[in-house]
């Protein structure tokens, strides 16, 4: 044992003495995966370090079977630099890291840019650079002796395996199943650190080239457990077919957040249109988007089949030949003419393809409409619903009843850059100070300020289009539902501040102050619902369904009541559950009931009610998020449904 120590404090002297670029190599691209962690999900796991030493360790070991060596250390470390430079970026909006499937979607960036300068790329993404100066110091400034013994490859080698050994043996050991499924990115970062992952996202990224060799059979024999034990049984109750044959049309509210409904800022409702539609019809109020990558497309989708997102790139752009079952082509059976507009290009998210999978019978993209007034990504959302309902009333007379349309609004997605453009609501304060008003910007200038003055310009959009459509004779015998289609991506900090300025100091609150009011990070999570509203002018339900409920529970509950039934989805009927048996569950693995919301990545639970909650609850819970991820993936990776249905 004292020989093998000595061996290897001569092989670390020899490298020092001969060939300092490995050790610079090794302790620069530790140090950068370490600032990673700090700079993204701020964890510093123990672990974690072990990994990303073995990794490192392991890669500057290869360059000892390489002729050109300085050529490989730099080919390496633009590698590794990318790789945290990217995820950081990426991690800033989405809060999540990415994946190499992405590169097929990558078409879309042309769109963000704008919202890439302004919200994602931050000063600290780019100091992971540091190390690629200090390289190319360090090999014009030293020069090795080219005779390098390759044996010298097998003691790092080992040195490396012991070092992942190590991160292997300490806990938590449920983080391996993590790391095999990939459902949840920040924790196999947190646990096995970037490089790590970035080469276990590369494997999970392949599997569906391999469906067809590796794994189809075990996803099957699942797939087919879970659905016998677990059996889809349709539901019957009070709002089954209330629906059918009605014409329904649906709005995709882009980045609408539920906070916003019953928000006002001098007296003034920043939805007052939403407001009036959510208390006249039912109101789900307590709805989440239940997005991955994909976001827009990600809920349409789940929306459409009551499948979770894909777990590695997007179903739209990878998956979109599968076959599914959903709501669109349930109808399209039953006789509806199904179509979907957007005043955006019909290929963004592969749209062009995905909808007529879909069931869609047209697909009315930018080209279909004047492009007249374009505020942010393209035509605005008063535009765009000024010209829709001329066009839905063409398919009324000329196609016939019933219809099912889905409009993608536009306008309120980031980065709210024209706002001072097209909308003059106020998000100032004035307050009174010695006697004397006085006005304070407030979110005047600020991102929740620009936000929400474009969420007001579309409750604006959608009112008036509800006007129009009323006035075109278009109402009768028609159902509008609206949901939100994820949050709007703001910031913590964002909300911090709009709870806790105070006028009258002309400054934030912070934990010593009175009426400082906490905004933890779990508060945070819970801002994020979105709104969910079906609304009828022939009828009043005046309901607020505040029982847990996701994206994914959208379509089974609006299916009940229009009359179709799928039998593979994973979601709920809510008017068919109590409160406390709902549960949304998030594609990490995460998941809110109404009493807890649980983090699948630090294994927290944090209490939405009182009262002790056992671990047999989390467990039971945690199982059944596992079971319907697991199910949603088998079933979109492997095309399962073609195989089940053609089974018959």
């Amino acid at each position: 044992m004292k020989l093998k120590i000595k061996k290897f404090k001569e092989l670390f002297k020899n490298i020092e003495k001969n060939y300092p670029i490995i050790l610079y190599f090794v302790v620069a691209n530790f140090i950068n995966a370490v600032l990673f962690r700090i700079f993204t999900t701020g964890s510093f796991a123990i672990r974690a370090l072990f990994f990303d030493f073995g990794v490192v360790l392991l890669l500057a070991g290869f360059s000892l079977l390489v002729k050109k060596k300085n050529f490989y250390f730099i080919i390496v470390s633009i590698i590794l630099i990318a790789c945290c430079v990217i995820n950081s970026i990426y991690y800033n909006y989405y809060s999540s890291f990415v994946s190499v499937s992405l590169l097929a979607t990558s078409v879309f960036l042309k769109d963000f840019g704008d919202v890439v300068l302004d919200f994602a790329i931050r000063i600290t993404d780019w100091i992971y650079l540091w190390e690629l100066i200090g390289l190319f110091i360090v090999i014009k400034k030293y020069k090795f002796d080219v005779k390098i013994y390759k044996n010298w490859f097998l003691e790092m080698a080992i040195i490396s395996l012991i070092s992942l050994g190590v991160g292997c043996a300490l806990p938590p050991y449920t983080s391996f199943s993590r790391l095999i499924k990939l459902w949840n990115r920040v924790s196999v970062v947190n646990n096995f650190g970037v490089y790590v992952y970035q080469v276990d996202d590369i494997v999970q990224s392949l599997k569906p080239t391999f469906n067809n060799i590796f794994g189809y059979d075990g996803a099957l024999k699942e797939v087919k457990e879970y659905y016998g034990k677990n059996g889809n049984v349709q539901s019957v109750n009070d709002y089954t077919g209330i629906f059918e044959g009605k014409n329904i049309i649906v709005i995709h509210a882009e980045s609408l957040q539920s906070f916003t409904l019953g928000l006002s800022f001098n007296d003034e409702e920043v939805t007052p249109n939403l407001n009036k539609l959510a208390k006249e019809g039912i109101y789900f109020s307590n709805f989440y988007a239940q997005v991955g990558v994909g976001t827009s497309s990600d809920t349409e989708f789940t929306y459409a089949t009551s499948l979770l997102p894909a777990n590695t790139g997007t179903v739209f752009v990878n998956y979109y030949n599968n076959k599914f079952v959903t709501v669109q082509n349930m109808l399209n059976n039953k006789g509806y003419y199904v179509f979907s507009m957007h005043g955006n290009n019909g290929d963004f998210w592969n749209r062009d393809a995905m909808h007529i999978n879909m069931g869609y019978d047209k697909f009315y993209s930018k080209s279909s409409f004047v492009i007249d007034e374009e505020y942010g990504l393209g035509l605005s959302d008063k535009s765009f619903f000024r010209q829709v309902v001329p066009m839905i009333s063409d398919i009324k007379n000329n196609i016939g009843e019933p219809y099912y349309g889905t409009l993608i609004t536009l306008t309120n997605h980031t980065p709210w850059s024209d706002t001072e453009i097209y909308s003059d609501y106020d998000v100032s304060m004035t307050v009174s100070i010695d006697g004397e008003d006085v006005v304070r910007d407030y979110l005047e200038g600020k991102t929740m300020g620009n936000y929400i003055k474009a969420v007001n310009y579309m409750d604006e959009a959608i009112g008036q289009f509800i006007n129009d459509m009323d006035e075109a004779g278009l109402l009768e015998n028609t159902v509008i539902v609206i949901y939100g289609d994820h949050d709007a991506r703001l910031g913590k900090k964002q909300f911090e501040y709009m709870y806790n300025y105070d006028p009258i100091s002309d400054r934030v609150l912070n934990e010593r102050d009175d009426n400082y009011v906490e905004f933890n990070d779990y508060d945070y999570e819970l801002s994020k619902k979105v709104p969910f509203i079906i609304w009828t002018k022939d009828t009043q339900f005046e309901l607020d369904v505040d029982t847990p409920m996701g994206m994914i529970d959208a379509g089974v509950t609006l299916g009940n009541m229009l009359g179709i039934y799928n039998k593979y989805a994973l979601g709920k009927d809510i008017m068919n559950i109590s409160k406390e048996d709902g549960i949304v569950v998030f594609k990490d693995g995460s998941y809110i009931t109404d009493k807890i919301y649980y983090n699948s990545k630090d294994n927290e639970a944090y209490a939405l009610s009182p009262g002790v909650i056992s671990d047999d609850y989390i467990k039971k819970n945690s199982e059944y998020a596992d079971d319907i991820i697991s199910v949603s993936y088998n079933l979109i990776t492997y095309d399962l449904i073609r195989d089940l249905e053609s089974a018959k």
